[in-house]
């Protein structure tokens, strides 16, 4: 890494007692791993959806995000997604961080205790201002969008 860690701020619920915090799997890794911090298996349908809980409440600091992604393992070996994905969590909420997630697959999934379920991603926050015109600047995409640059390379 070439800059120091940003510290961030977090608070435990009862429920997540005993689990670590979320960390970075490897020294490269852009993500750290949150954890279920669920009392019991919960099992989502093939086509469901549930909230899944972390047990962590976060205050970020001023000027960042936490997005959180899917991961590309639950992904590809059992259709595990987040519909929302990237979420976001913004720098001045204070619950509870939880993760929406869909099961694709073909078969029921369950989320046991400690899994890992997602990975938050703190990102710099860039704000902007609107200021309205009457005419855009022309380029040569244009108004072009949904694949209407091609899918050949």
């Amino acid at each position: 890494m070439t800059s120091s860690p940003l510290p961030i701020q977090v608070r435990r619920l009862a429920h997540a007692h005993g689990l670590p915090l979320p960390a970075y799997a490897t020294d490269g890794a852009a993500g750290m791993d949150l954890l279920a911090a669920v009392t019991e298996p919960m099992v989502i349908a093939a086509g469901g959806r549930a909230l899944v809980p972390t047990g962590l409440c976060v205050a970020l600091p001023r000027g960042y995000e936490m997005q959180i992604r899917p991961r590309s393992g639950l992904a590809l070996k059992h259709g595990i997604t987040l519909p929302n994905a990237p979420g976001t969590i913004d720098e001045d909420y204070r619950g509870e961080i939880g993760i929406i997630v869909m099961n694709t697959g073909s078969g029921p999934f369950v989320v046991e205790r400690g899994m890992r379920i997602a990975q938050a991603v703190l990102a710099p926050v860039v704000r902007g201002t609107w200021v309205e015109y009457s005419e855009l600047e022309e380029t040569d995409r244009g108004a072009g969008g949904f694949g209407s640059t091609g899918t050949a390379g």
